[in-house]
């Protein structure tokens, strides 16, 4: 069964959520944890439109890797979502305000990978590579110089609402972008701990046929509850 399985409900050794007498209850140690401490973040969302990308790597969408011919036009555009959650920061300038202590104005490029699903005038299928660029101009507060530095990452997500083939590989999309950028840096942290987790056995999966009818109570309730005499 996993942590949360409805068969480990309760028990002590696994994450679940707090009741207000668990708070200090179980508490055994304070233990030394090597984390990724977020300083600041902060969430962008808008819609982009008229983006122009370039796509690279088209390729059939099929079962086999057997050769193809090339696409024929005209490609028509289909969807397009990011490929992954992280994003690529270029040209990333810190500049730290005299005017407000511990924030700074952080500047970058960034490139949010994304895949474009497309068919042509034969209804083949294929896939693309290409990246959406967004200018991020912001203020985050900045720990300050240490041995070990701090970075700056993003976590980035996509999707297209329409497109267009353009030619020359280019898709014209609209799409809607979320960018989170964080302050992080490689940390050692002091935490209180209920101990070591628990692992408990995997629950393997099956149509679980009984397990409704065994959580039945064994005798009928009373309905009424209990009569005064």
């Amino acid at each position: 069964m996993s942590f949360y399985s409805y068969k480990n409900t309760g028990a002590a050794s696994c994450p679940g959520v707090l009741s207000a007498s668990d708070c200090t209850k179980g508490l055994s140690e304070k233990v030394c944890v090597q984390v990724k401490k977020v300083y600041d973040s902060c969430l962008y969302q808008a819609q982009q439109t008229k983006i122009k990308v370039k796509v690279t790597d088209m390729l059939p969408i099929y079962d086999c890797d057997c050769p193809q011919p090339a696409f024929t036009a005209p490609i028509i555009f289909e969807s397009c979502r990011s490929s992954t959650i992280n994003g690529t920061l270029r040209g990333l300038t810190i500049d730290r305000l005299c005017d407000r202590p511990n924030f700074a104005r952080v500047r970058a490029a960034v490139d949010i990978p994304i895949e474009i699903l497309f068919t042509d005038c034969n209804c083949r299928e294929g896939i693309g590579k290409g990246v959406v660029t967004v200018n991020r101009d912001v203020l985050l507060c900045i720990p300050d110089e240490s041995i070990v530095p701090f970075t700056i990452e993003t976590l980035v997500s996509a999707i297209c609402v329409s497109g267009n083939y353009i030619g020359d590989d280019t898709f014209e999309i609209t799409v809607c972008v979320t960018i989170i950028m964080k302050v992080l840096a490689e940390v050692e942290m002091l935490i209180p701990s209920y101990g070591l987790c628990s692992v408990p056995p995997c629950e393997e999966f099956a149509e679980s046929i009984c397990d409704e009818f065994f959580s039945l109570p064994i005798f009928p309730q009373n309905p009424c509850g209990t009569i005064a005499c």
